[in-house]
């Protein structure tokens, strides 16, 4: 069944994020060479890759956006050429549903607790990053990693680092560039604890343990410095009601302070130290890094976009408000020998899902790319990007064409580069009046002159989560 129809009479009929730029497509992809308007730089070399939802079959149960299946869409660069695919990721969830049922449906629907510790269905759609030379496909509720090849784009296996992995593993877990580690985290629905770990660039997991909190907490992203692991411990939460009876309802505690746990990497959960500040959420974190004693974090804060849920979009309203991100970038710093912490809004600027140099992921970084958020809209959507230089204050914007929206971003940095911002950005933009997609290839320096290429694509790219770049010389080595 083509999943962009509804049944008659579904109620997903009055779900936007089943429409127009965020219907899923009806098909995998593969274009060998895709046509290019302006000159491709030959430095740029491996993949652009996008995680986000895309339902296989047309959904007849209430649906978040935040449900569909995995897909990735990639492109990889290399020697002034571009190719294209996009693939599902084929969680076991995945094959599992194709095959008869899964067992668990989306967060709008009752949890199946009777499946322990996997009370939804795990997609693996919403971040992507590489280890080790291929890809790893992450959820952010908490599930089974899955390994997938950075130029195929096929599914390799469900990744448990050996069979040794305790539990599972949230979106945003990060890389190290240096060590080549993988360090995560995870935490639980109705129980009060996070965890974290550590897997060593040959897929060894070398560290876990637990941070014991007041309660079940629902965090999204995690900080990493050179030593250090950051865990958030925010003010929204699942409700009462939704402990008791086993369903996704959060609420934001407004007498609840935000706490953010530094701990050691390979240190144990009882060294954490909290440091607290005013009731705020974080979803995404620009960067973090140590300078003496200070632990600082850059990120992205919610403040209020005065939505108020829209009666049109009937069951899907609450969801349509919390999803027209609102926020501006922050930074904290905690210092580890005093206690204390400082933190500072670094702009007025409305935007999210940020992105670096990831060669620079845990160490200073001077430069951040925020995608703008179109606050004409209550929808989800990004209409330019901005450069910041965190050293001067400066911001830059790219915005596109009227009428087109983009994905997260990627830095693809120049071969043989030393300068941070010495490289390209790579981003999917799509025209939402007639589905066209394209790749728009900036120059990391200049973004305000737009793009120095176009990769087109036959096909539309729906809206979607997070990208990454995978380096073309890390893909090879895995090969």
């Amino acid at each position: 069944m083509d999943p962009t129809v509804a049944a008659p009479g579904n109620p997903n009929d009055l779900n936007p994020y089943l429409q127009g730029l965020y219907a899923p497509v009806a098909r995998e992809e593969t274009v060998l060479q895709c046509d290019i308007q302006g000159e491709l730089p030959r430095e740029l070399w491996g993949a652009y890759v996008r995680n986000g939802p895309n339902p296989a079959r047309a959904p007849q149960e209430l649906h978040h956006w935040f449900d569909g299946d995995g897909m990735l869409h990639g492109v990889w660069f290399e020697d002034g050429r571009a190719s294209y695919r996009s693939r599902y990721v084929r969680s076991s969830d995945f094959e599992a549903d194709l095959a008869g049922g899964c067992g668990a449906g989306g967060v709008m629907l009752p949890a199946h607790r009777e499946r322990g510790d996997k009370v939804y269905k795990d997609t693996a759609n919403t971040d992507v990053l590489l280890h080790g030379g291929s890809l790893l496909a992450l959820w952010y509720i908490g599930g089974t990693p899955v390994r997938v090849d950075a130029r195929t784009l096929q599914t390799l296996r469900q990744e448990t680092f050996g069979r040794r992995l305790p539990r599972h593993v949230s979106a945003h877990s990060k890389v190290d560039p240096l060590t080549g580690e993988f360090v995560f985290f995870d935490y639980a629905l109705y129980e009060p604890w996070m965890s974290f770990g550590v897997v060593d660039r040959d897929n060894r997991l070398l560290h876990f343990d637990r941070v014991e909190l007041p309660g079940p907490r629902l965090p999204h992203d995690m900080g990493l410095t050179e030593n250090h692991l950051i865990l958030h411990d925010l003010p929204v939460v699942m409700s009462e009601q939704g402990l008791k009876r086993g369903q996704w309802s959060i609420e934001q505690r407004r007498d609840q302070p935000t706490r953010f746990g530094v701990v050691p990497r390979r240190g144990p959960g009882s060294q954490v130290r909290w440091f607290e500040t005013d009731p705020c959420y974080v979803y995404h974190v620009i960067n973090a890094w140590e300078e003496g004693d200070e632990v600082v974090m850059q990120a992205c804060r919610m403040v209020p976009n005065g939505m108020t849920p829209n009666r049109q979009y009937g069951p899907y309203a609450p969801m349509v408000a919390v999803l027209a991100l609102h926020a501006v970038p922050w930074e904290w710093r905690m210092n580890l020998k005093t206690g204390a912490l400082r933190q500072r809004q670094l702009d007025d600027r409305i935007g999210e899902f940020p992105v670096v140099n990831l060669d620079r992921t845990g160490r200073r970084t001077r430069y951040g790319y925020v995608m703008a958020i179109d606050t004409a809209t209550d929808m989800q959507r990004f209409d330019g990007i901005h450069k910041y230089d965190f050293e001067t204050g400066g911001c830059e914007t790219w915005r596109y064409a009227k009428g087109w929206c983009g994905s997260e971003a990627a830095f693809a940095p120049r071969i043989g580069a030393v300068e941070e911002d010495d490289g390209w950005l790579t981003v999917f933009v799509t025209e939402a009046a007639s589905g066209r997609s394209e790749v728009q290839v900036l120059d990391a320096r200049d973004i305000a002159r737009g793009p120095v290429a176009t990769v087109q694509l036959p096909c539309r790219v729906p809206a979607g989560f997070h990208a990454t770049w995978a380096r073309g010389d890390q893909v090879r080595a895995a090969a």
